[in-house]
């Protein structure tokens, strides 16, 4: 492990452009790696939630803006190729409806959580909405979790299998964290509870390794000089909960883990930490890790952890977000293999303000494209790698 981080601390110190260029020959169709299109929303309203068709050429996000009325929202389909919207669908201004993208799920199924405020109250209820496909541009059902009053708050990445995991809360429970297990098109689903000591709300990240139907859970309760994060391996079929103790490098421990990813073919996940500016990479199935450092950074360095993560699962790689990227002050979107080698990192993004973290870095192996929040509020980003 050590080993490893020198070896990333002496790559740090290679100039930007030189950082490109290790990677560069790596793009695919044509394009140079770097930055492309950005796409804005038709109603110029901020987007809540958004995700693409990792297998084609479709995305899909939600939007809100407040105007005298209330909200005006709207859902809106868009193309990754030419980085514009499609179309434009459940237009609504007003205080009762509003809508969040949750993610895009196997078959192009898209999942989006419809707010409906009764009169007279400000607490609104869920209603889930499917598209299948959302190339078809409007919604075509319904999903139904396995308890009522249940928030979803992330999905499990997952575009090939049936098998579909969200992670949420039991809003008439305490809030209580629990994954649901889901064939969304078959409408079935069951619950699996979690410790709400270790995985509650703004202390987890999701994953989902289809290769041994399992989910992979990350936590930390995110202390200065605190305990370890957990790692956990969820059986699917079961509910049985496996645990171990993640890495806690550097003067202040690790603090939150701020994004996590997993390639289900190599059995390795991914996790960036808040306080040390690392990034993880662990062995599933060994239960071992190894950290490297981000690329100009020491094990102190708060200001220049990582955020949300992606998994190319077709080239093995880890695409890291991080929004203060130490060498240009700027975002980047920092690339790895799956070994802790330092690819590539593409430069000049705007996450959506400074130091903001995208809400998620989403990408289309084979073209070797990714999108990711910013550089506006109401804008994605296209980049290729």
């Amino acid at each position: 492990m050590m080993i490893r981080r020198r070896w990333c601390l002496c790559v740090a110190g290679l100039l930007v452009g030189q950082l490109v260029s290790l990677g560069s020959a790596g793009a695919a169709r044509g394009h140079p790696v770097g930055l492309g299109e950005v796409l804005s929303t038709s109603d110029g309203g901020q987007i809540f939630g958004w995700d693409i068709n990792e297998n084609g050429s479709d995305g899909v996000l939600s939007t809100s803006t407040t105007v005298d009325q209330g909200y005006r929202v709207s859902m809106e389909t868009f193309d990754q190729s030419t980085a514009k919207i499609t179309r434009t669908f459940k237009r609504y201004t007003g205080t009762r409806h509003s809508y969040l993208v949750d993610g895009i799920f196997a078959g192009d199924m898209g999942l989006v959580t419809h707010y409906v405020t009764p009169d007279g109250t400000i607490y609104p209820k869920r209603r889930y909405e499917l598209m299948n496909p959302v190339t078809a541009q409007r919604f075509s059902g319904s999903w139904t979790p396995p308890i009522r009053n249940f928030d979803v708050v992330q999905n499990a990445e997952n575009q090939s299998t049936s098998t579909s995991v969200v992670y949420g809360i039991e809003l008439k429970h305490q809030d209580d964290p629990a994954l649901v297990v889901s064939d969304l098109a078959a409408d079935t689903s069951r619950l699996i509870p979690l410790d709400p000591n270790t995985y509650g709300v703004g202390h987890a990240q999701v994953a989902q390794d289809t290769a041994t139907n399992r989910a992979v859970l990350a936590a930390s309760g995110g202390a200065v000089g605190g305990p370890p994060p957990i790692n956990a391996l969820v059986n699917l079929s079961t509910g049985h909960v496996t645990e171990w103790n993640g890495l806690n490098n550097g003067p202040y421990g690790s603090g939150y883990v701020n994004g996590l990813a997993v390639d289900s073919g190599t059995g390795i996940a991914c996790t960036t930490t808040e306080l040390n500016a690392q990034v993880e990479l662990y062995d599933l199935a060994k239960k071992t890790g190894i950290a490297v450092q981000l690329p100009g950074t020491g094990d102190a360095d708060q200001l220049n952890s990582g955020g949300a993560v992606a998994s190319d699962p077709i080239h093995h790689l880890f695409l890291v977000s991080d929004p203060v990227y130490a060498p240009t002050g700027g975002g980047a979107i920092v690339v790895y293999d799956e070994q802790g080698g330092l690819v590539e990192a593409i430069t000049g993004f705007h996450f959506g303000g400074f130091a903001q973290s995208p809400t998620r870095v989403a990408v289309n192996p084979e073209l070797r494209m990714g999108w990711v929040d910013g550089p506006g509020i109401n804008q994605l980003q296209q980049f290729f790698y």
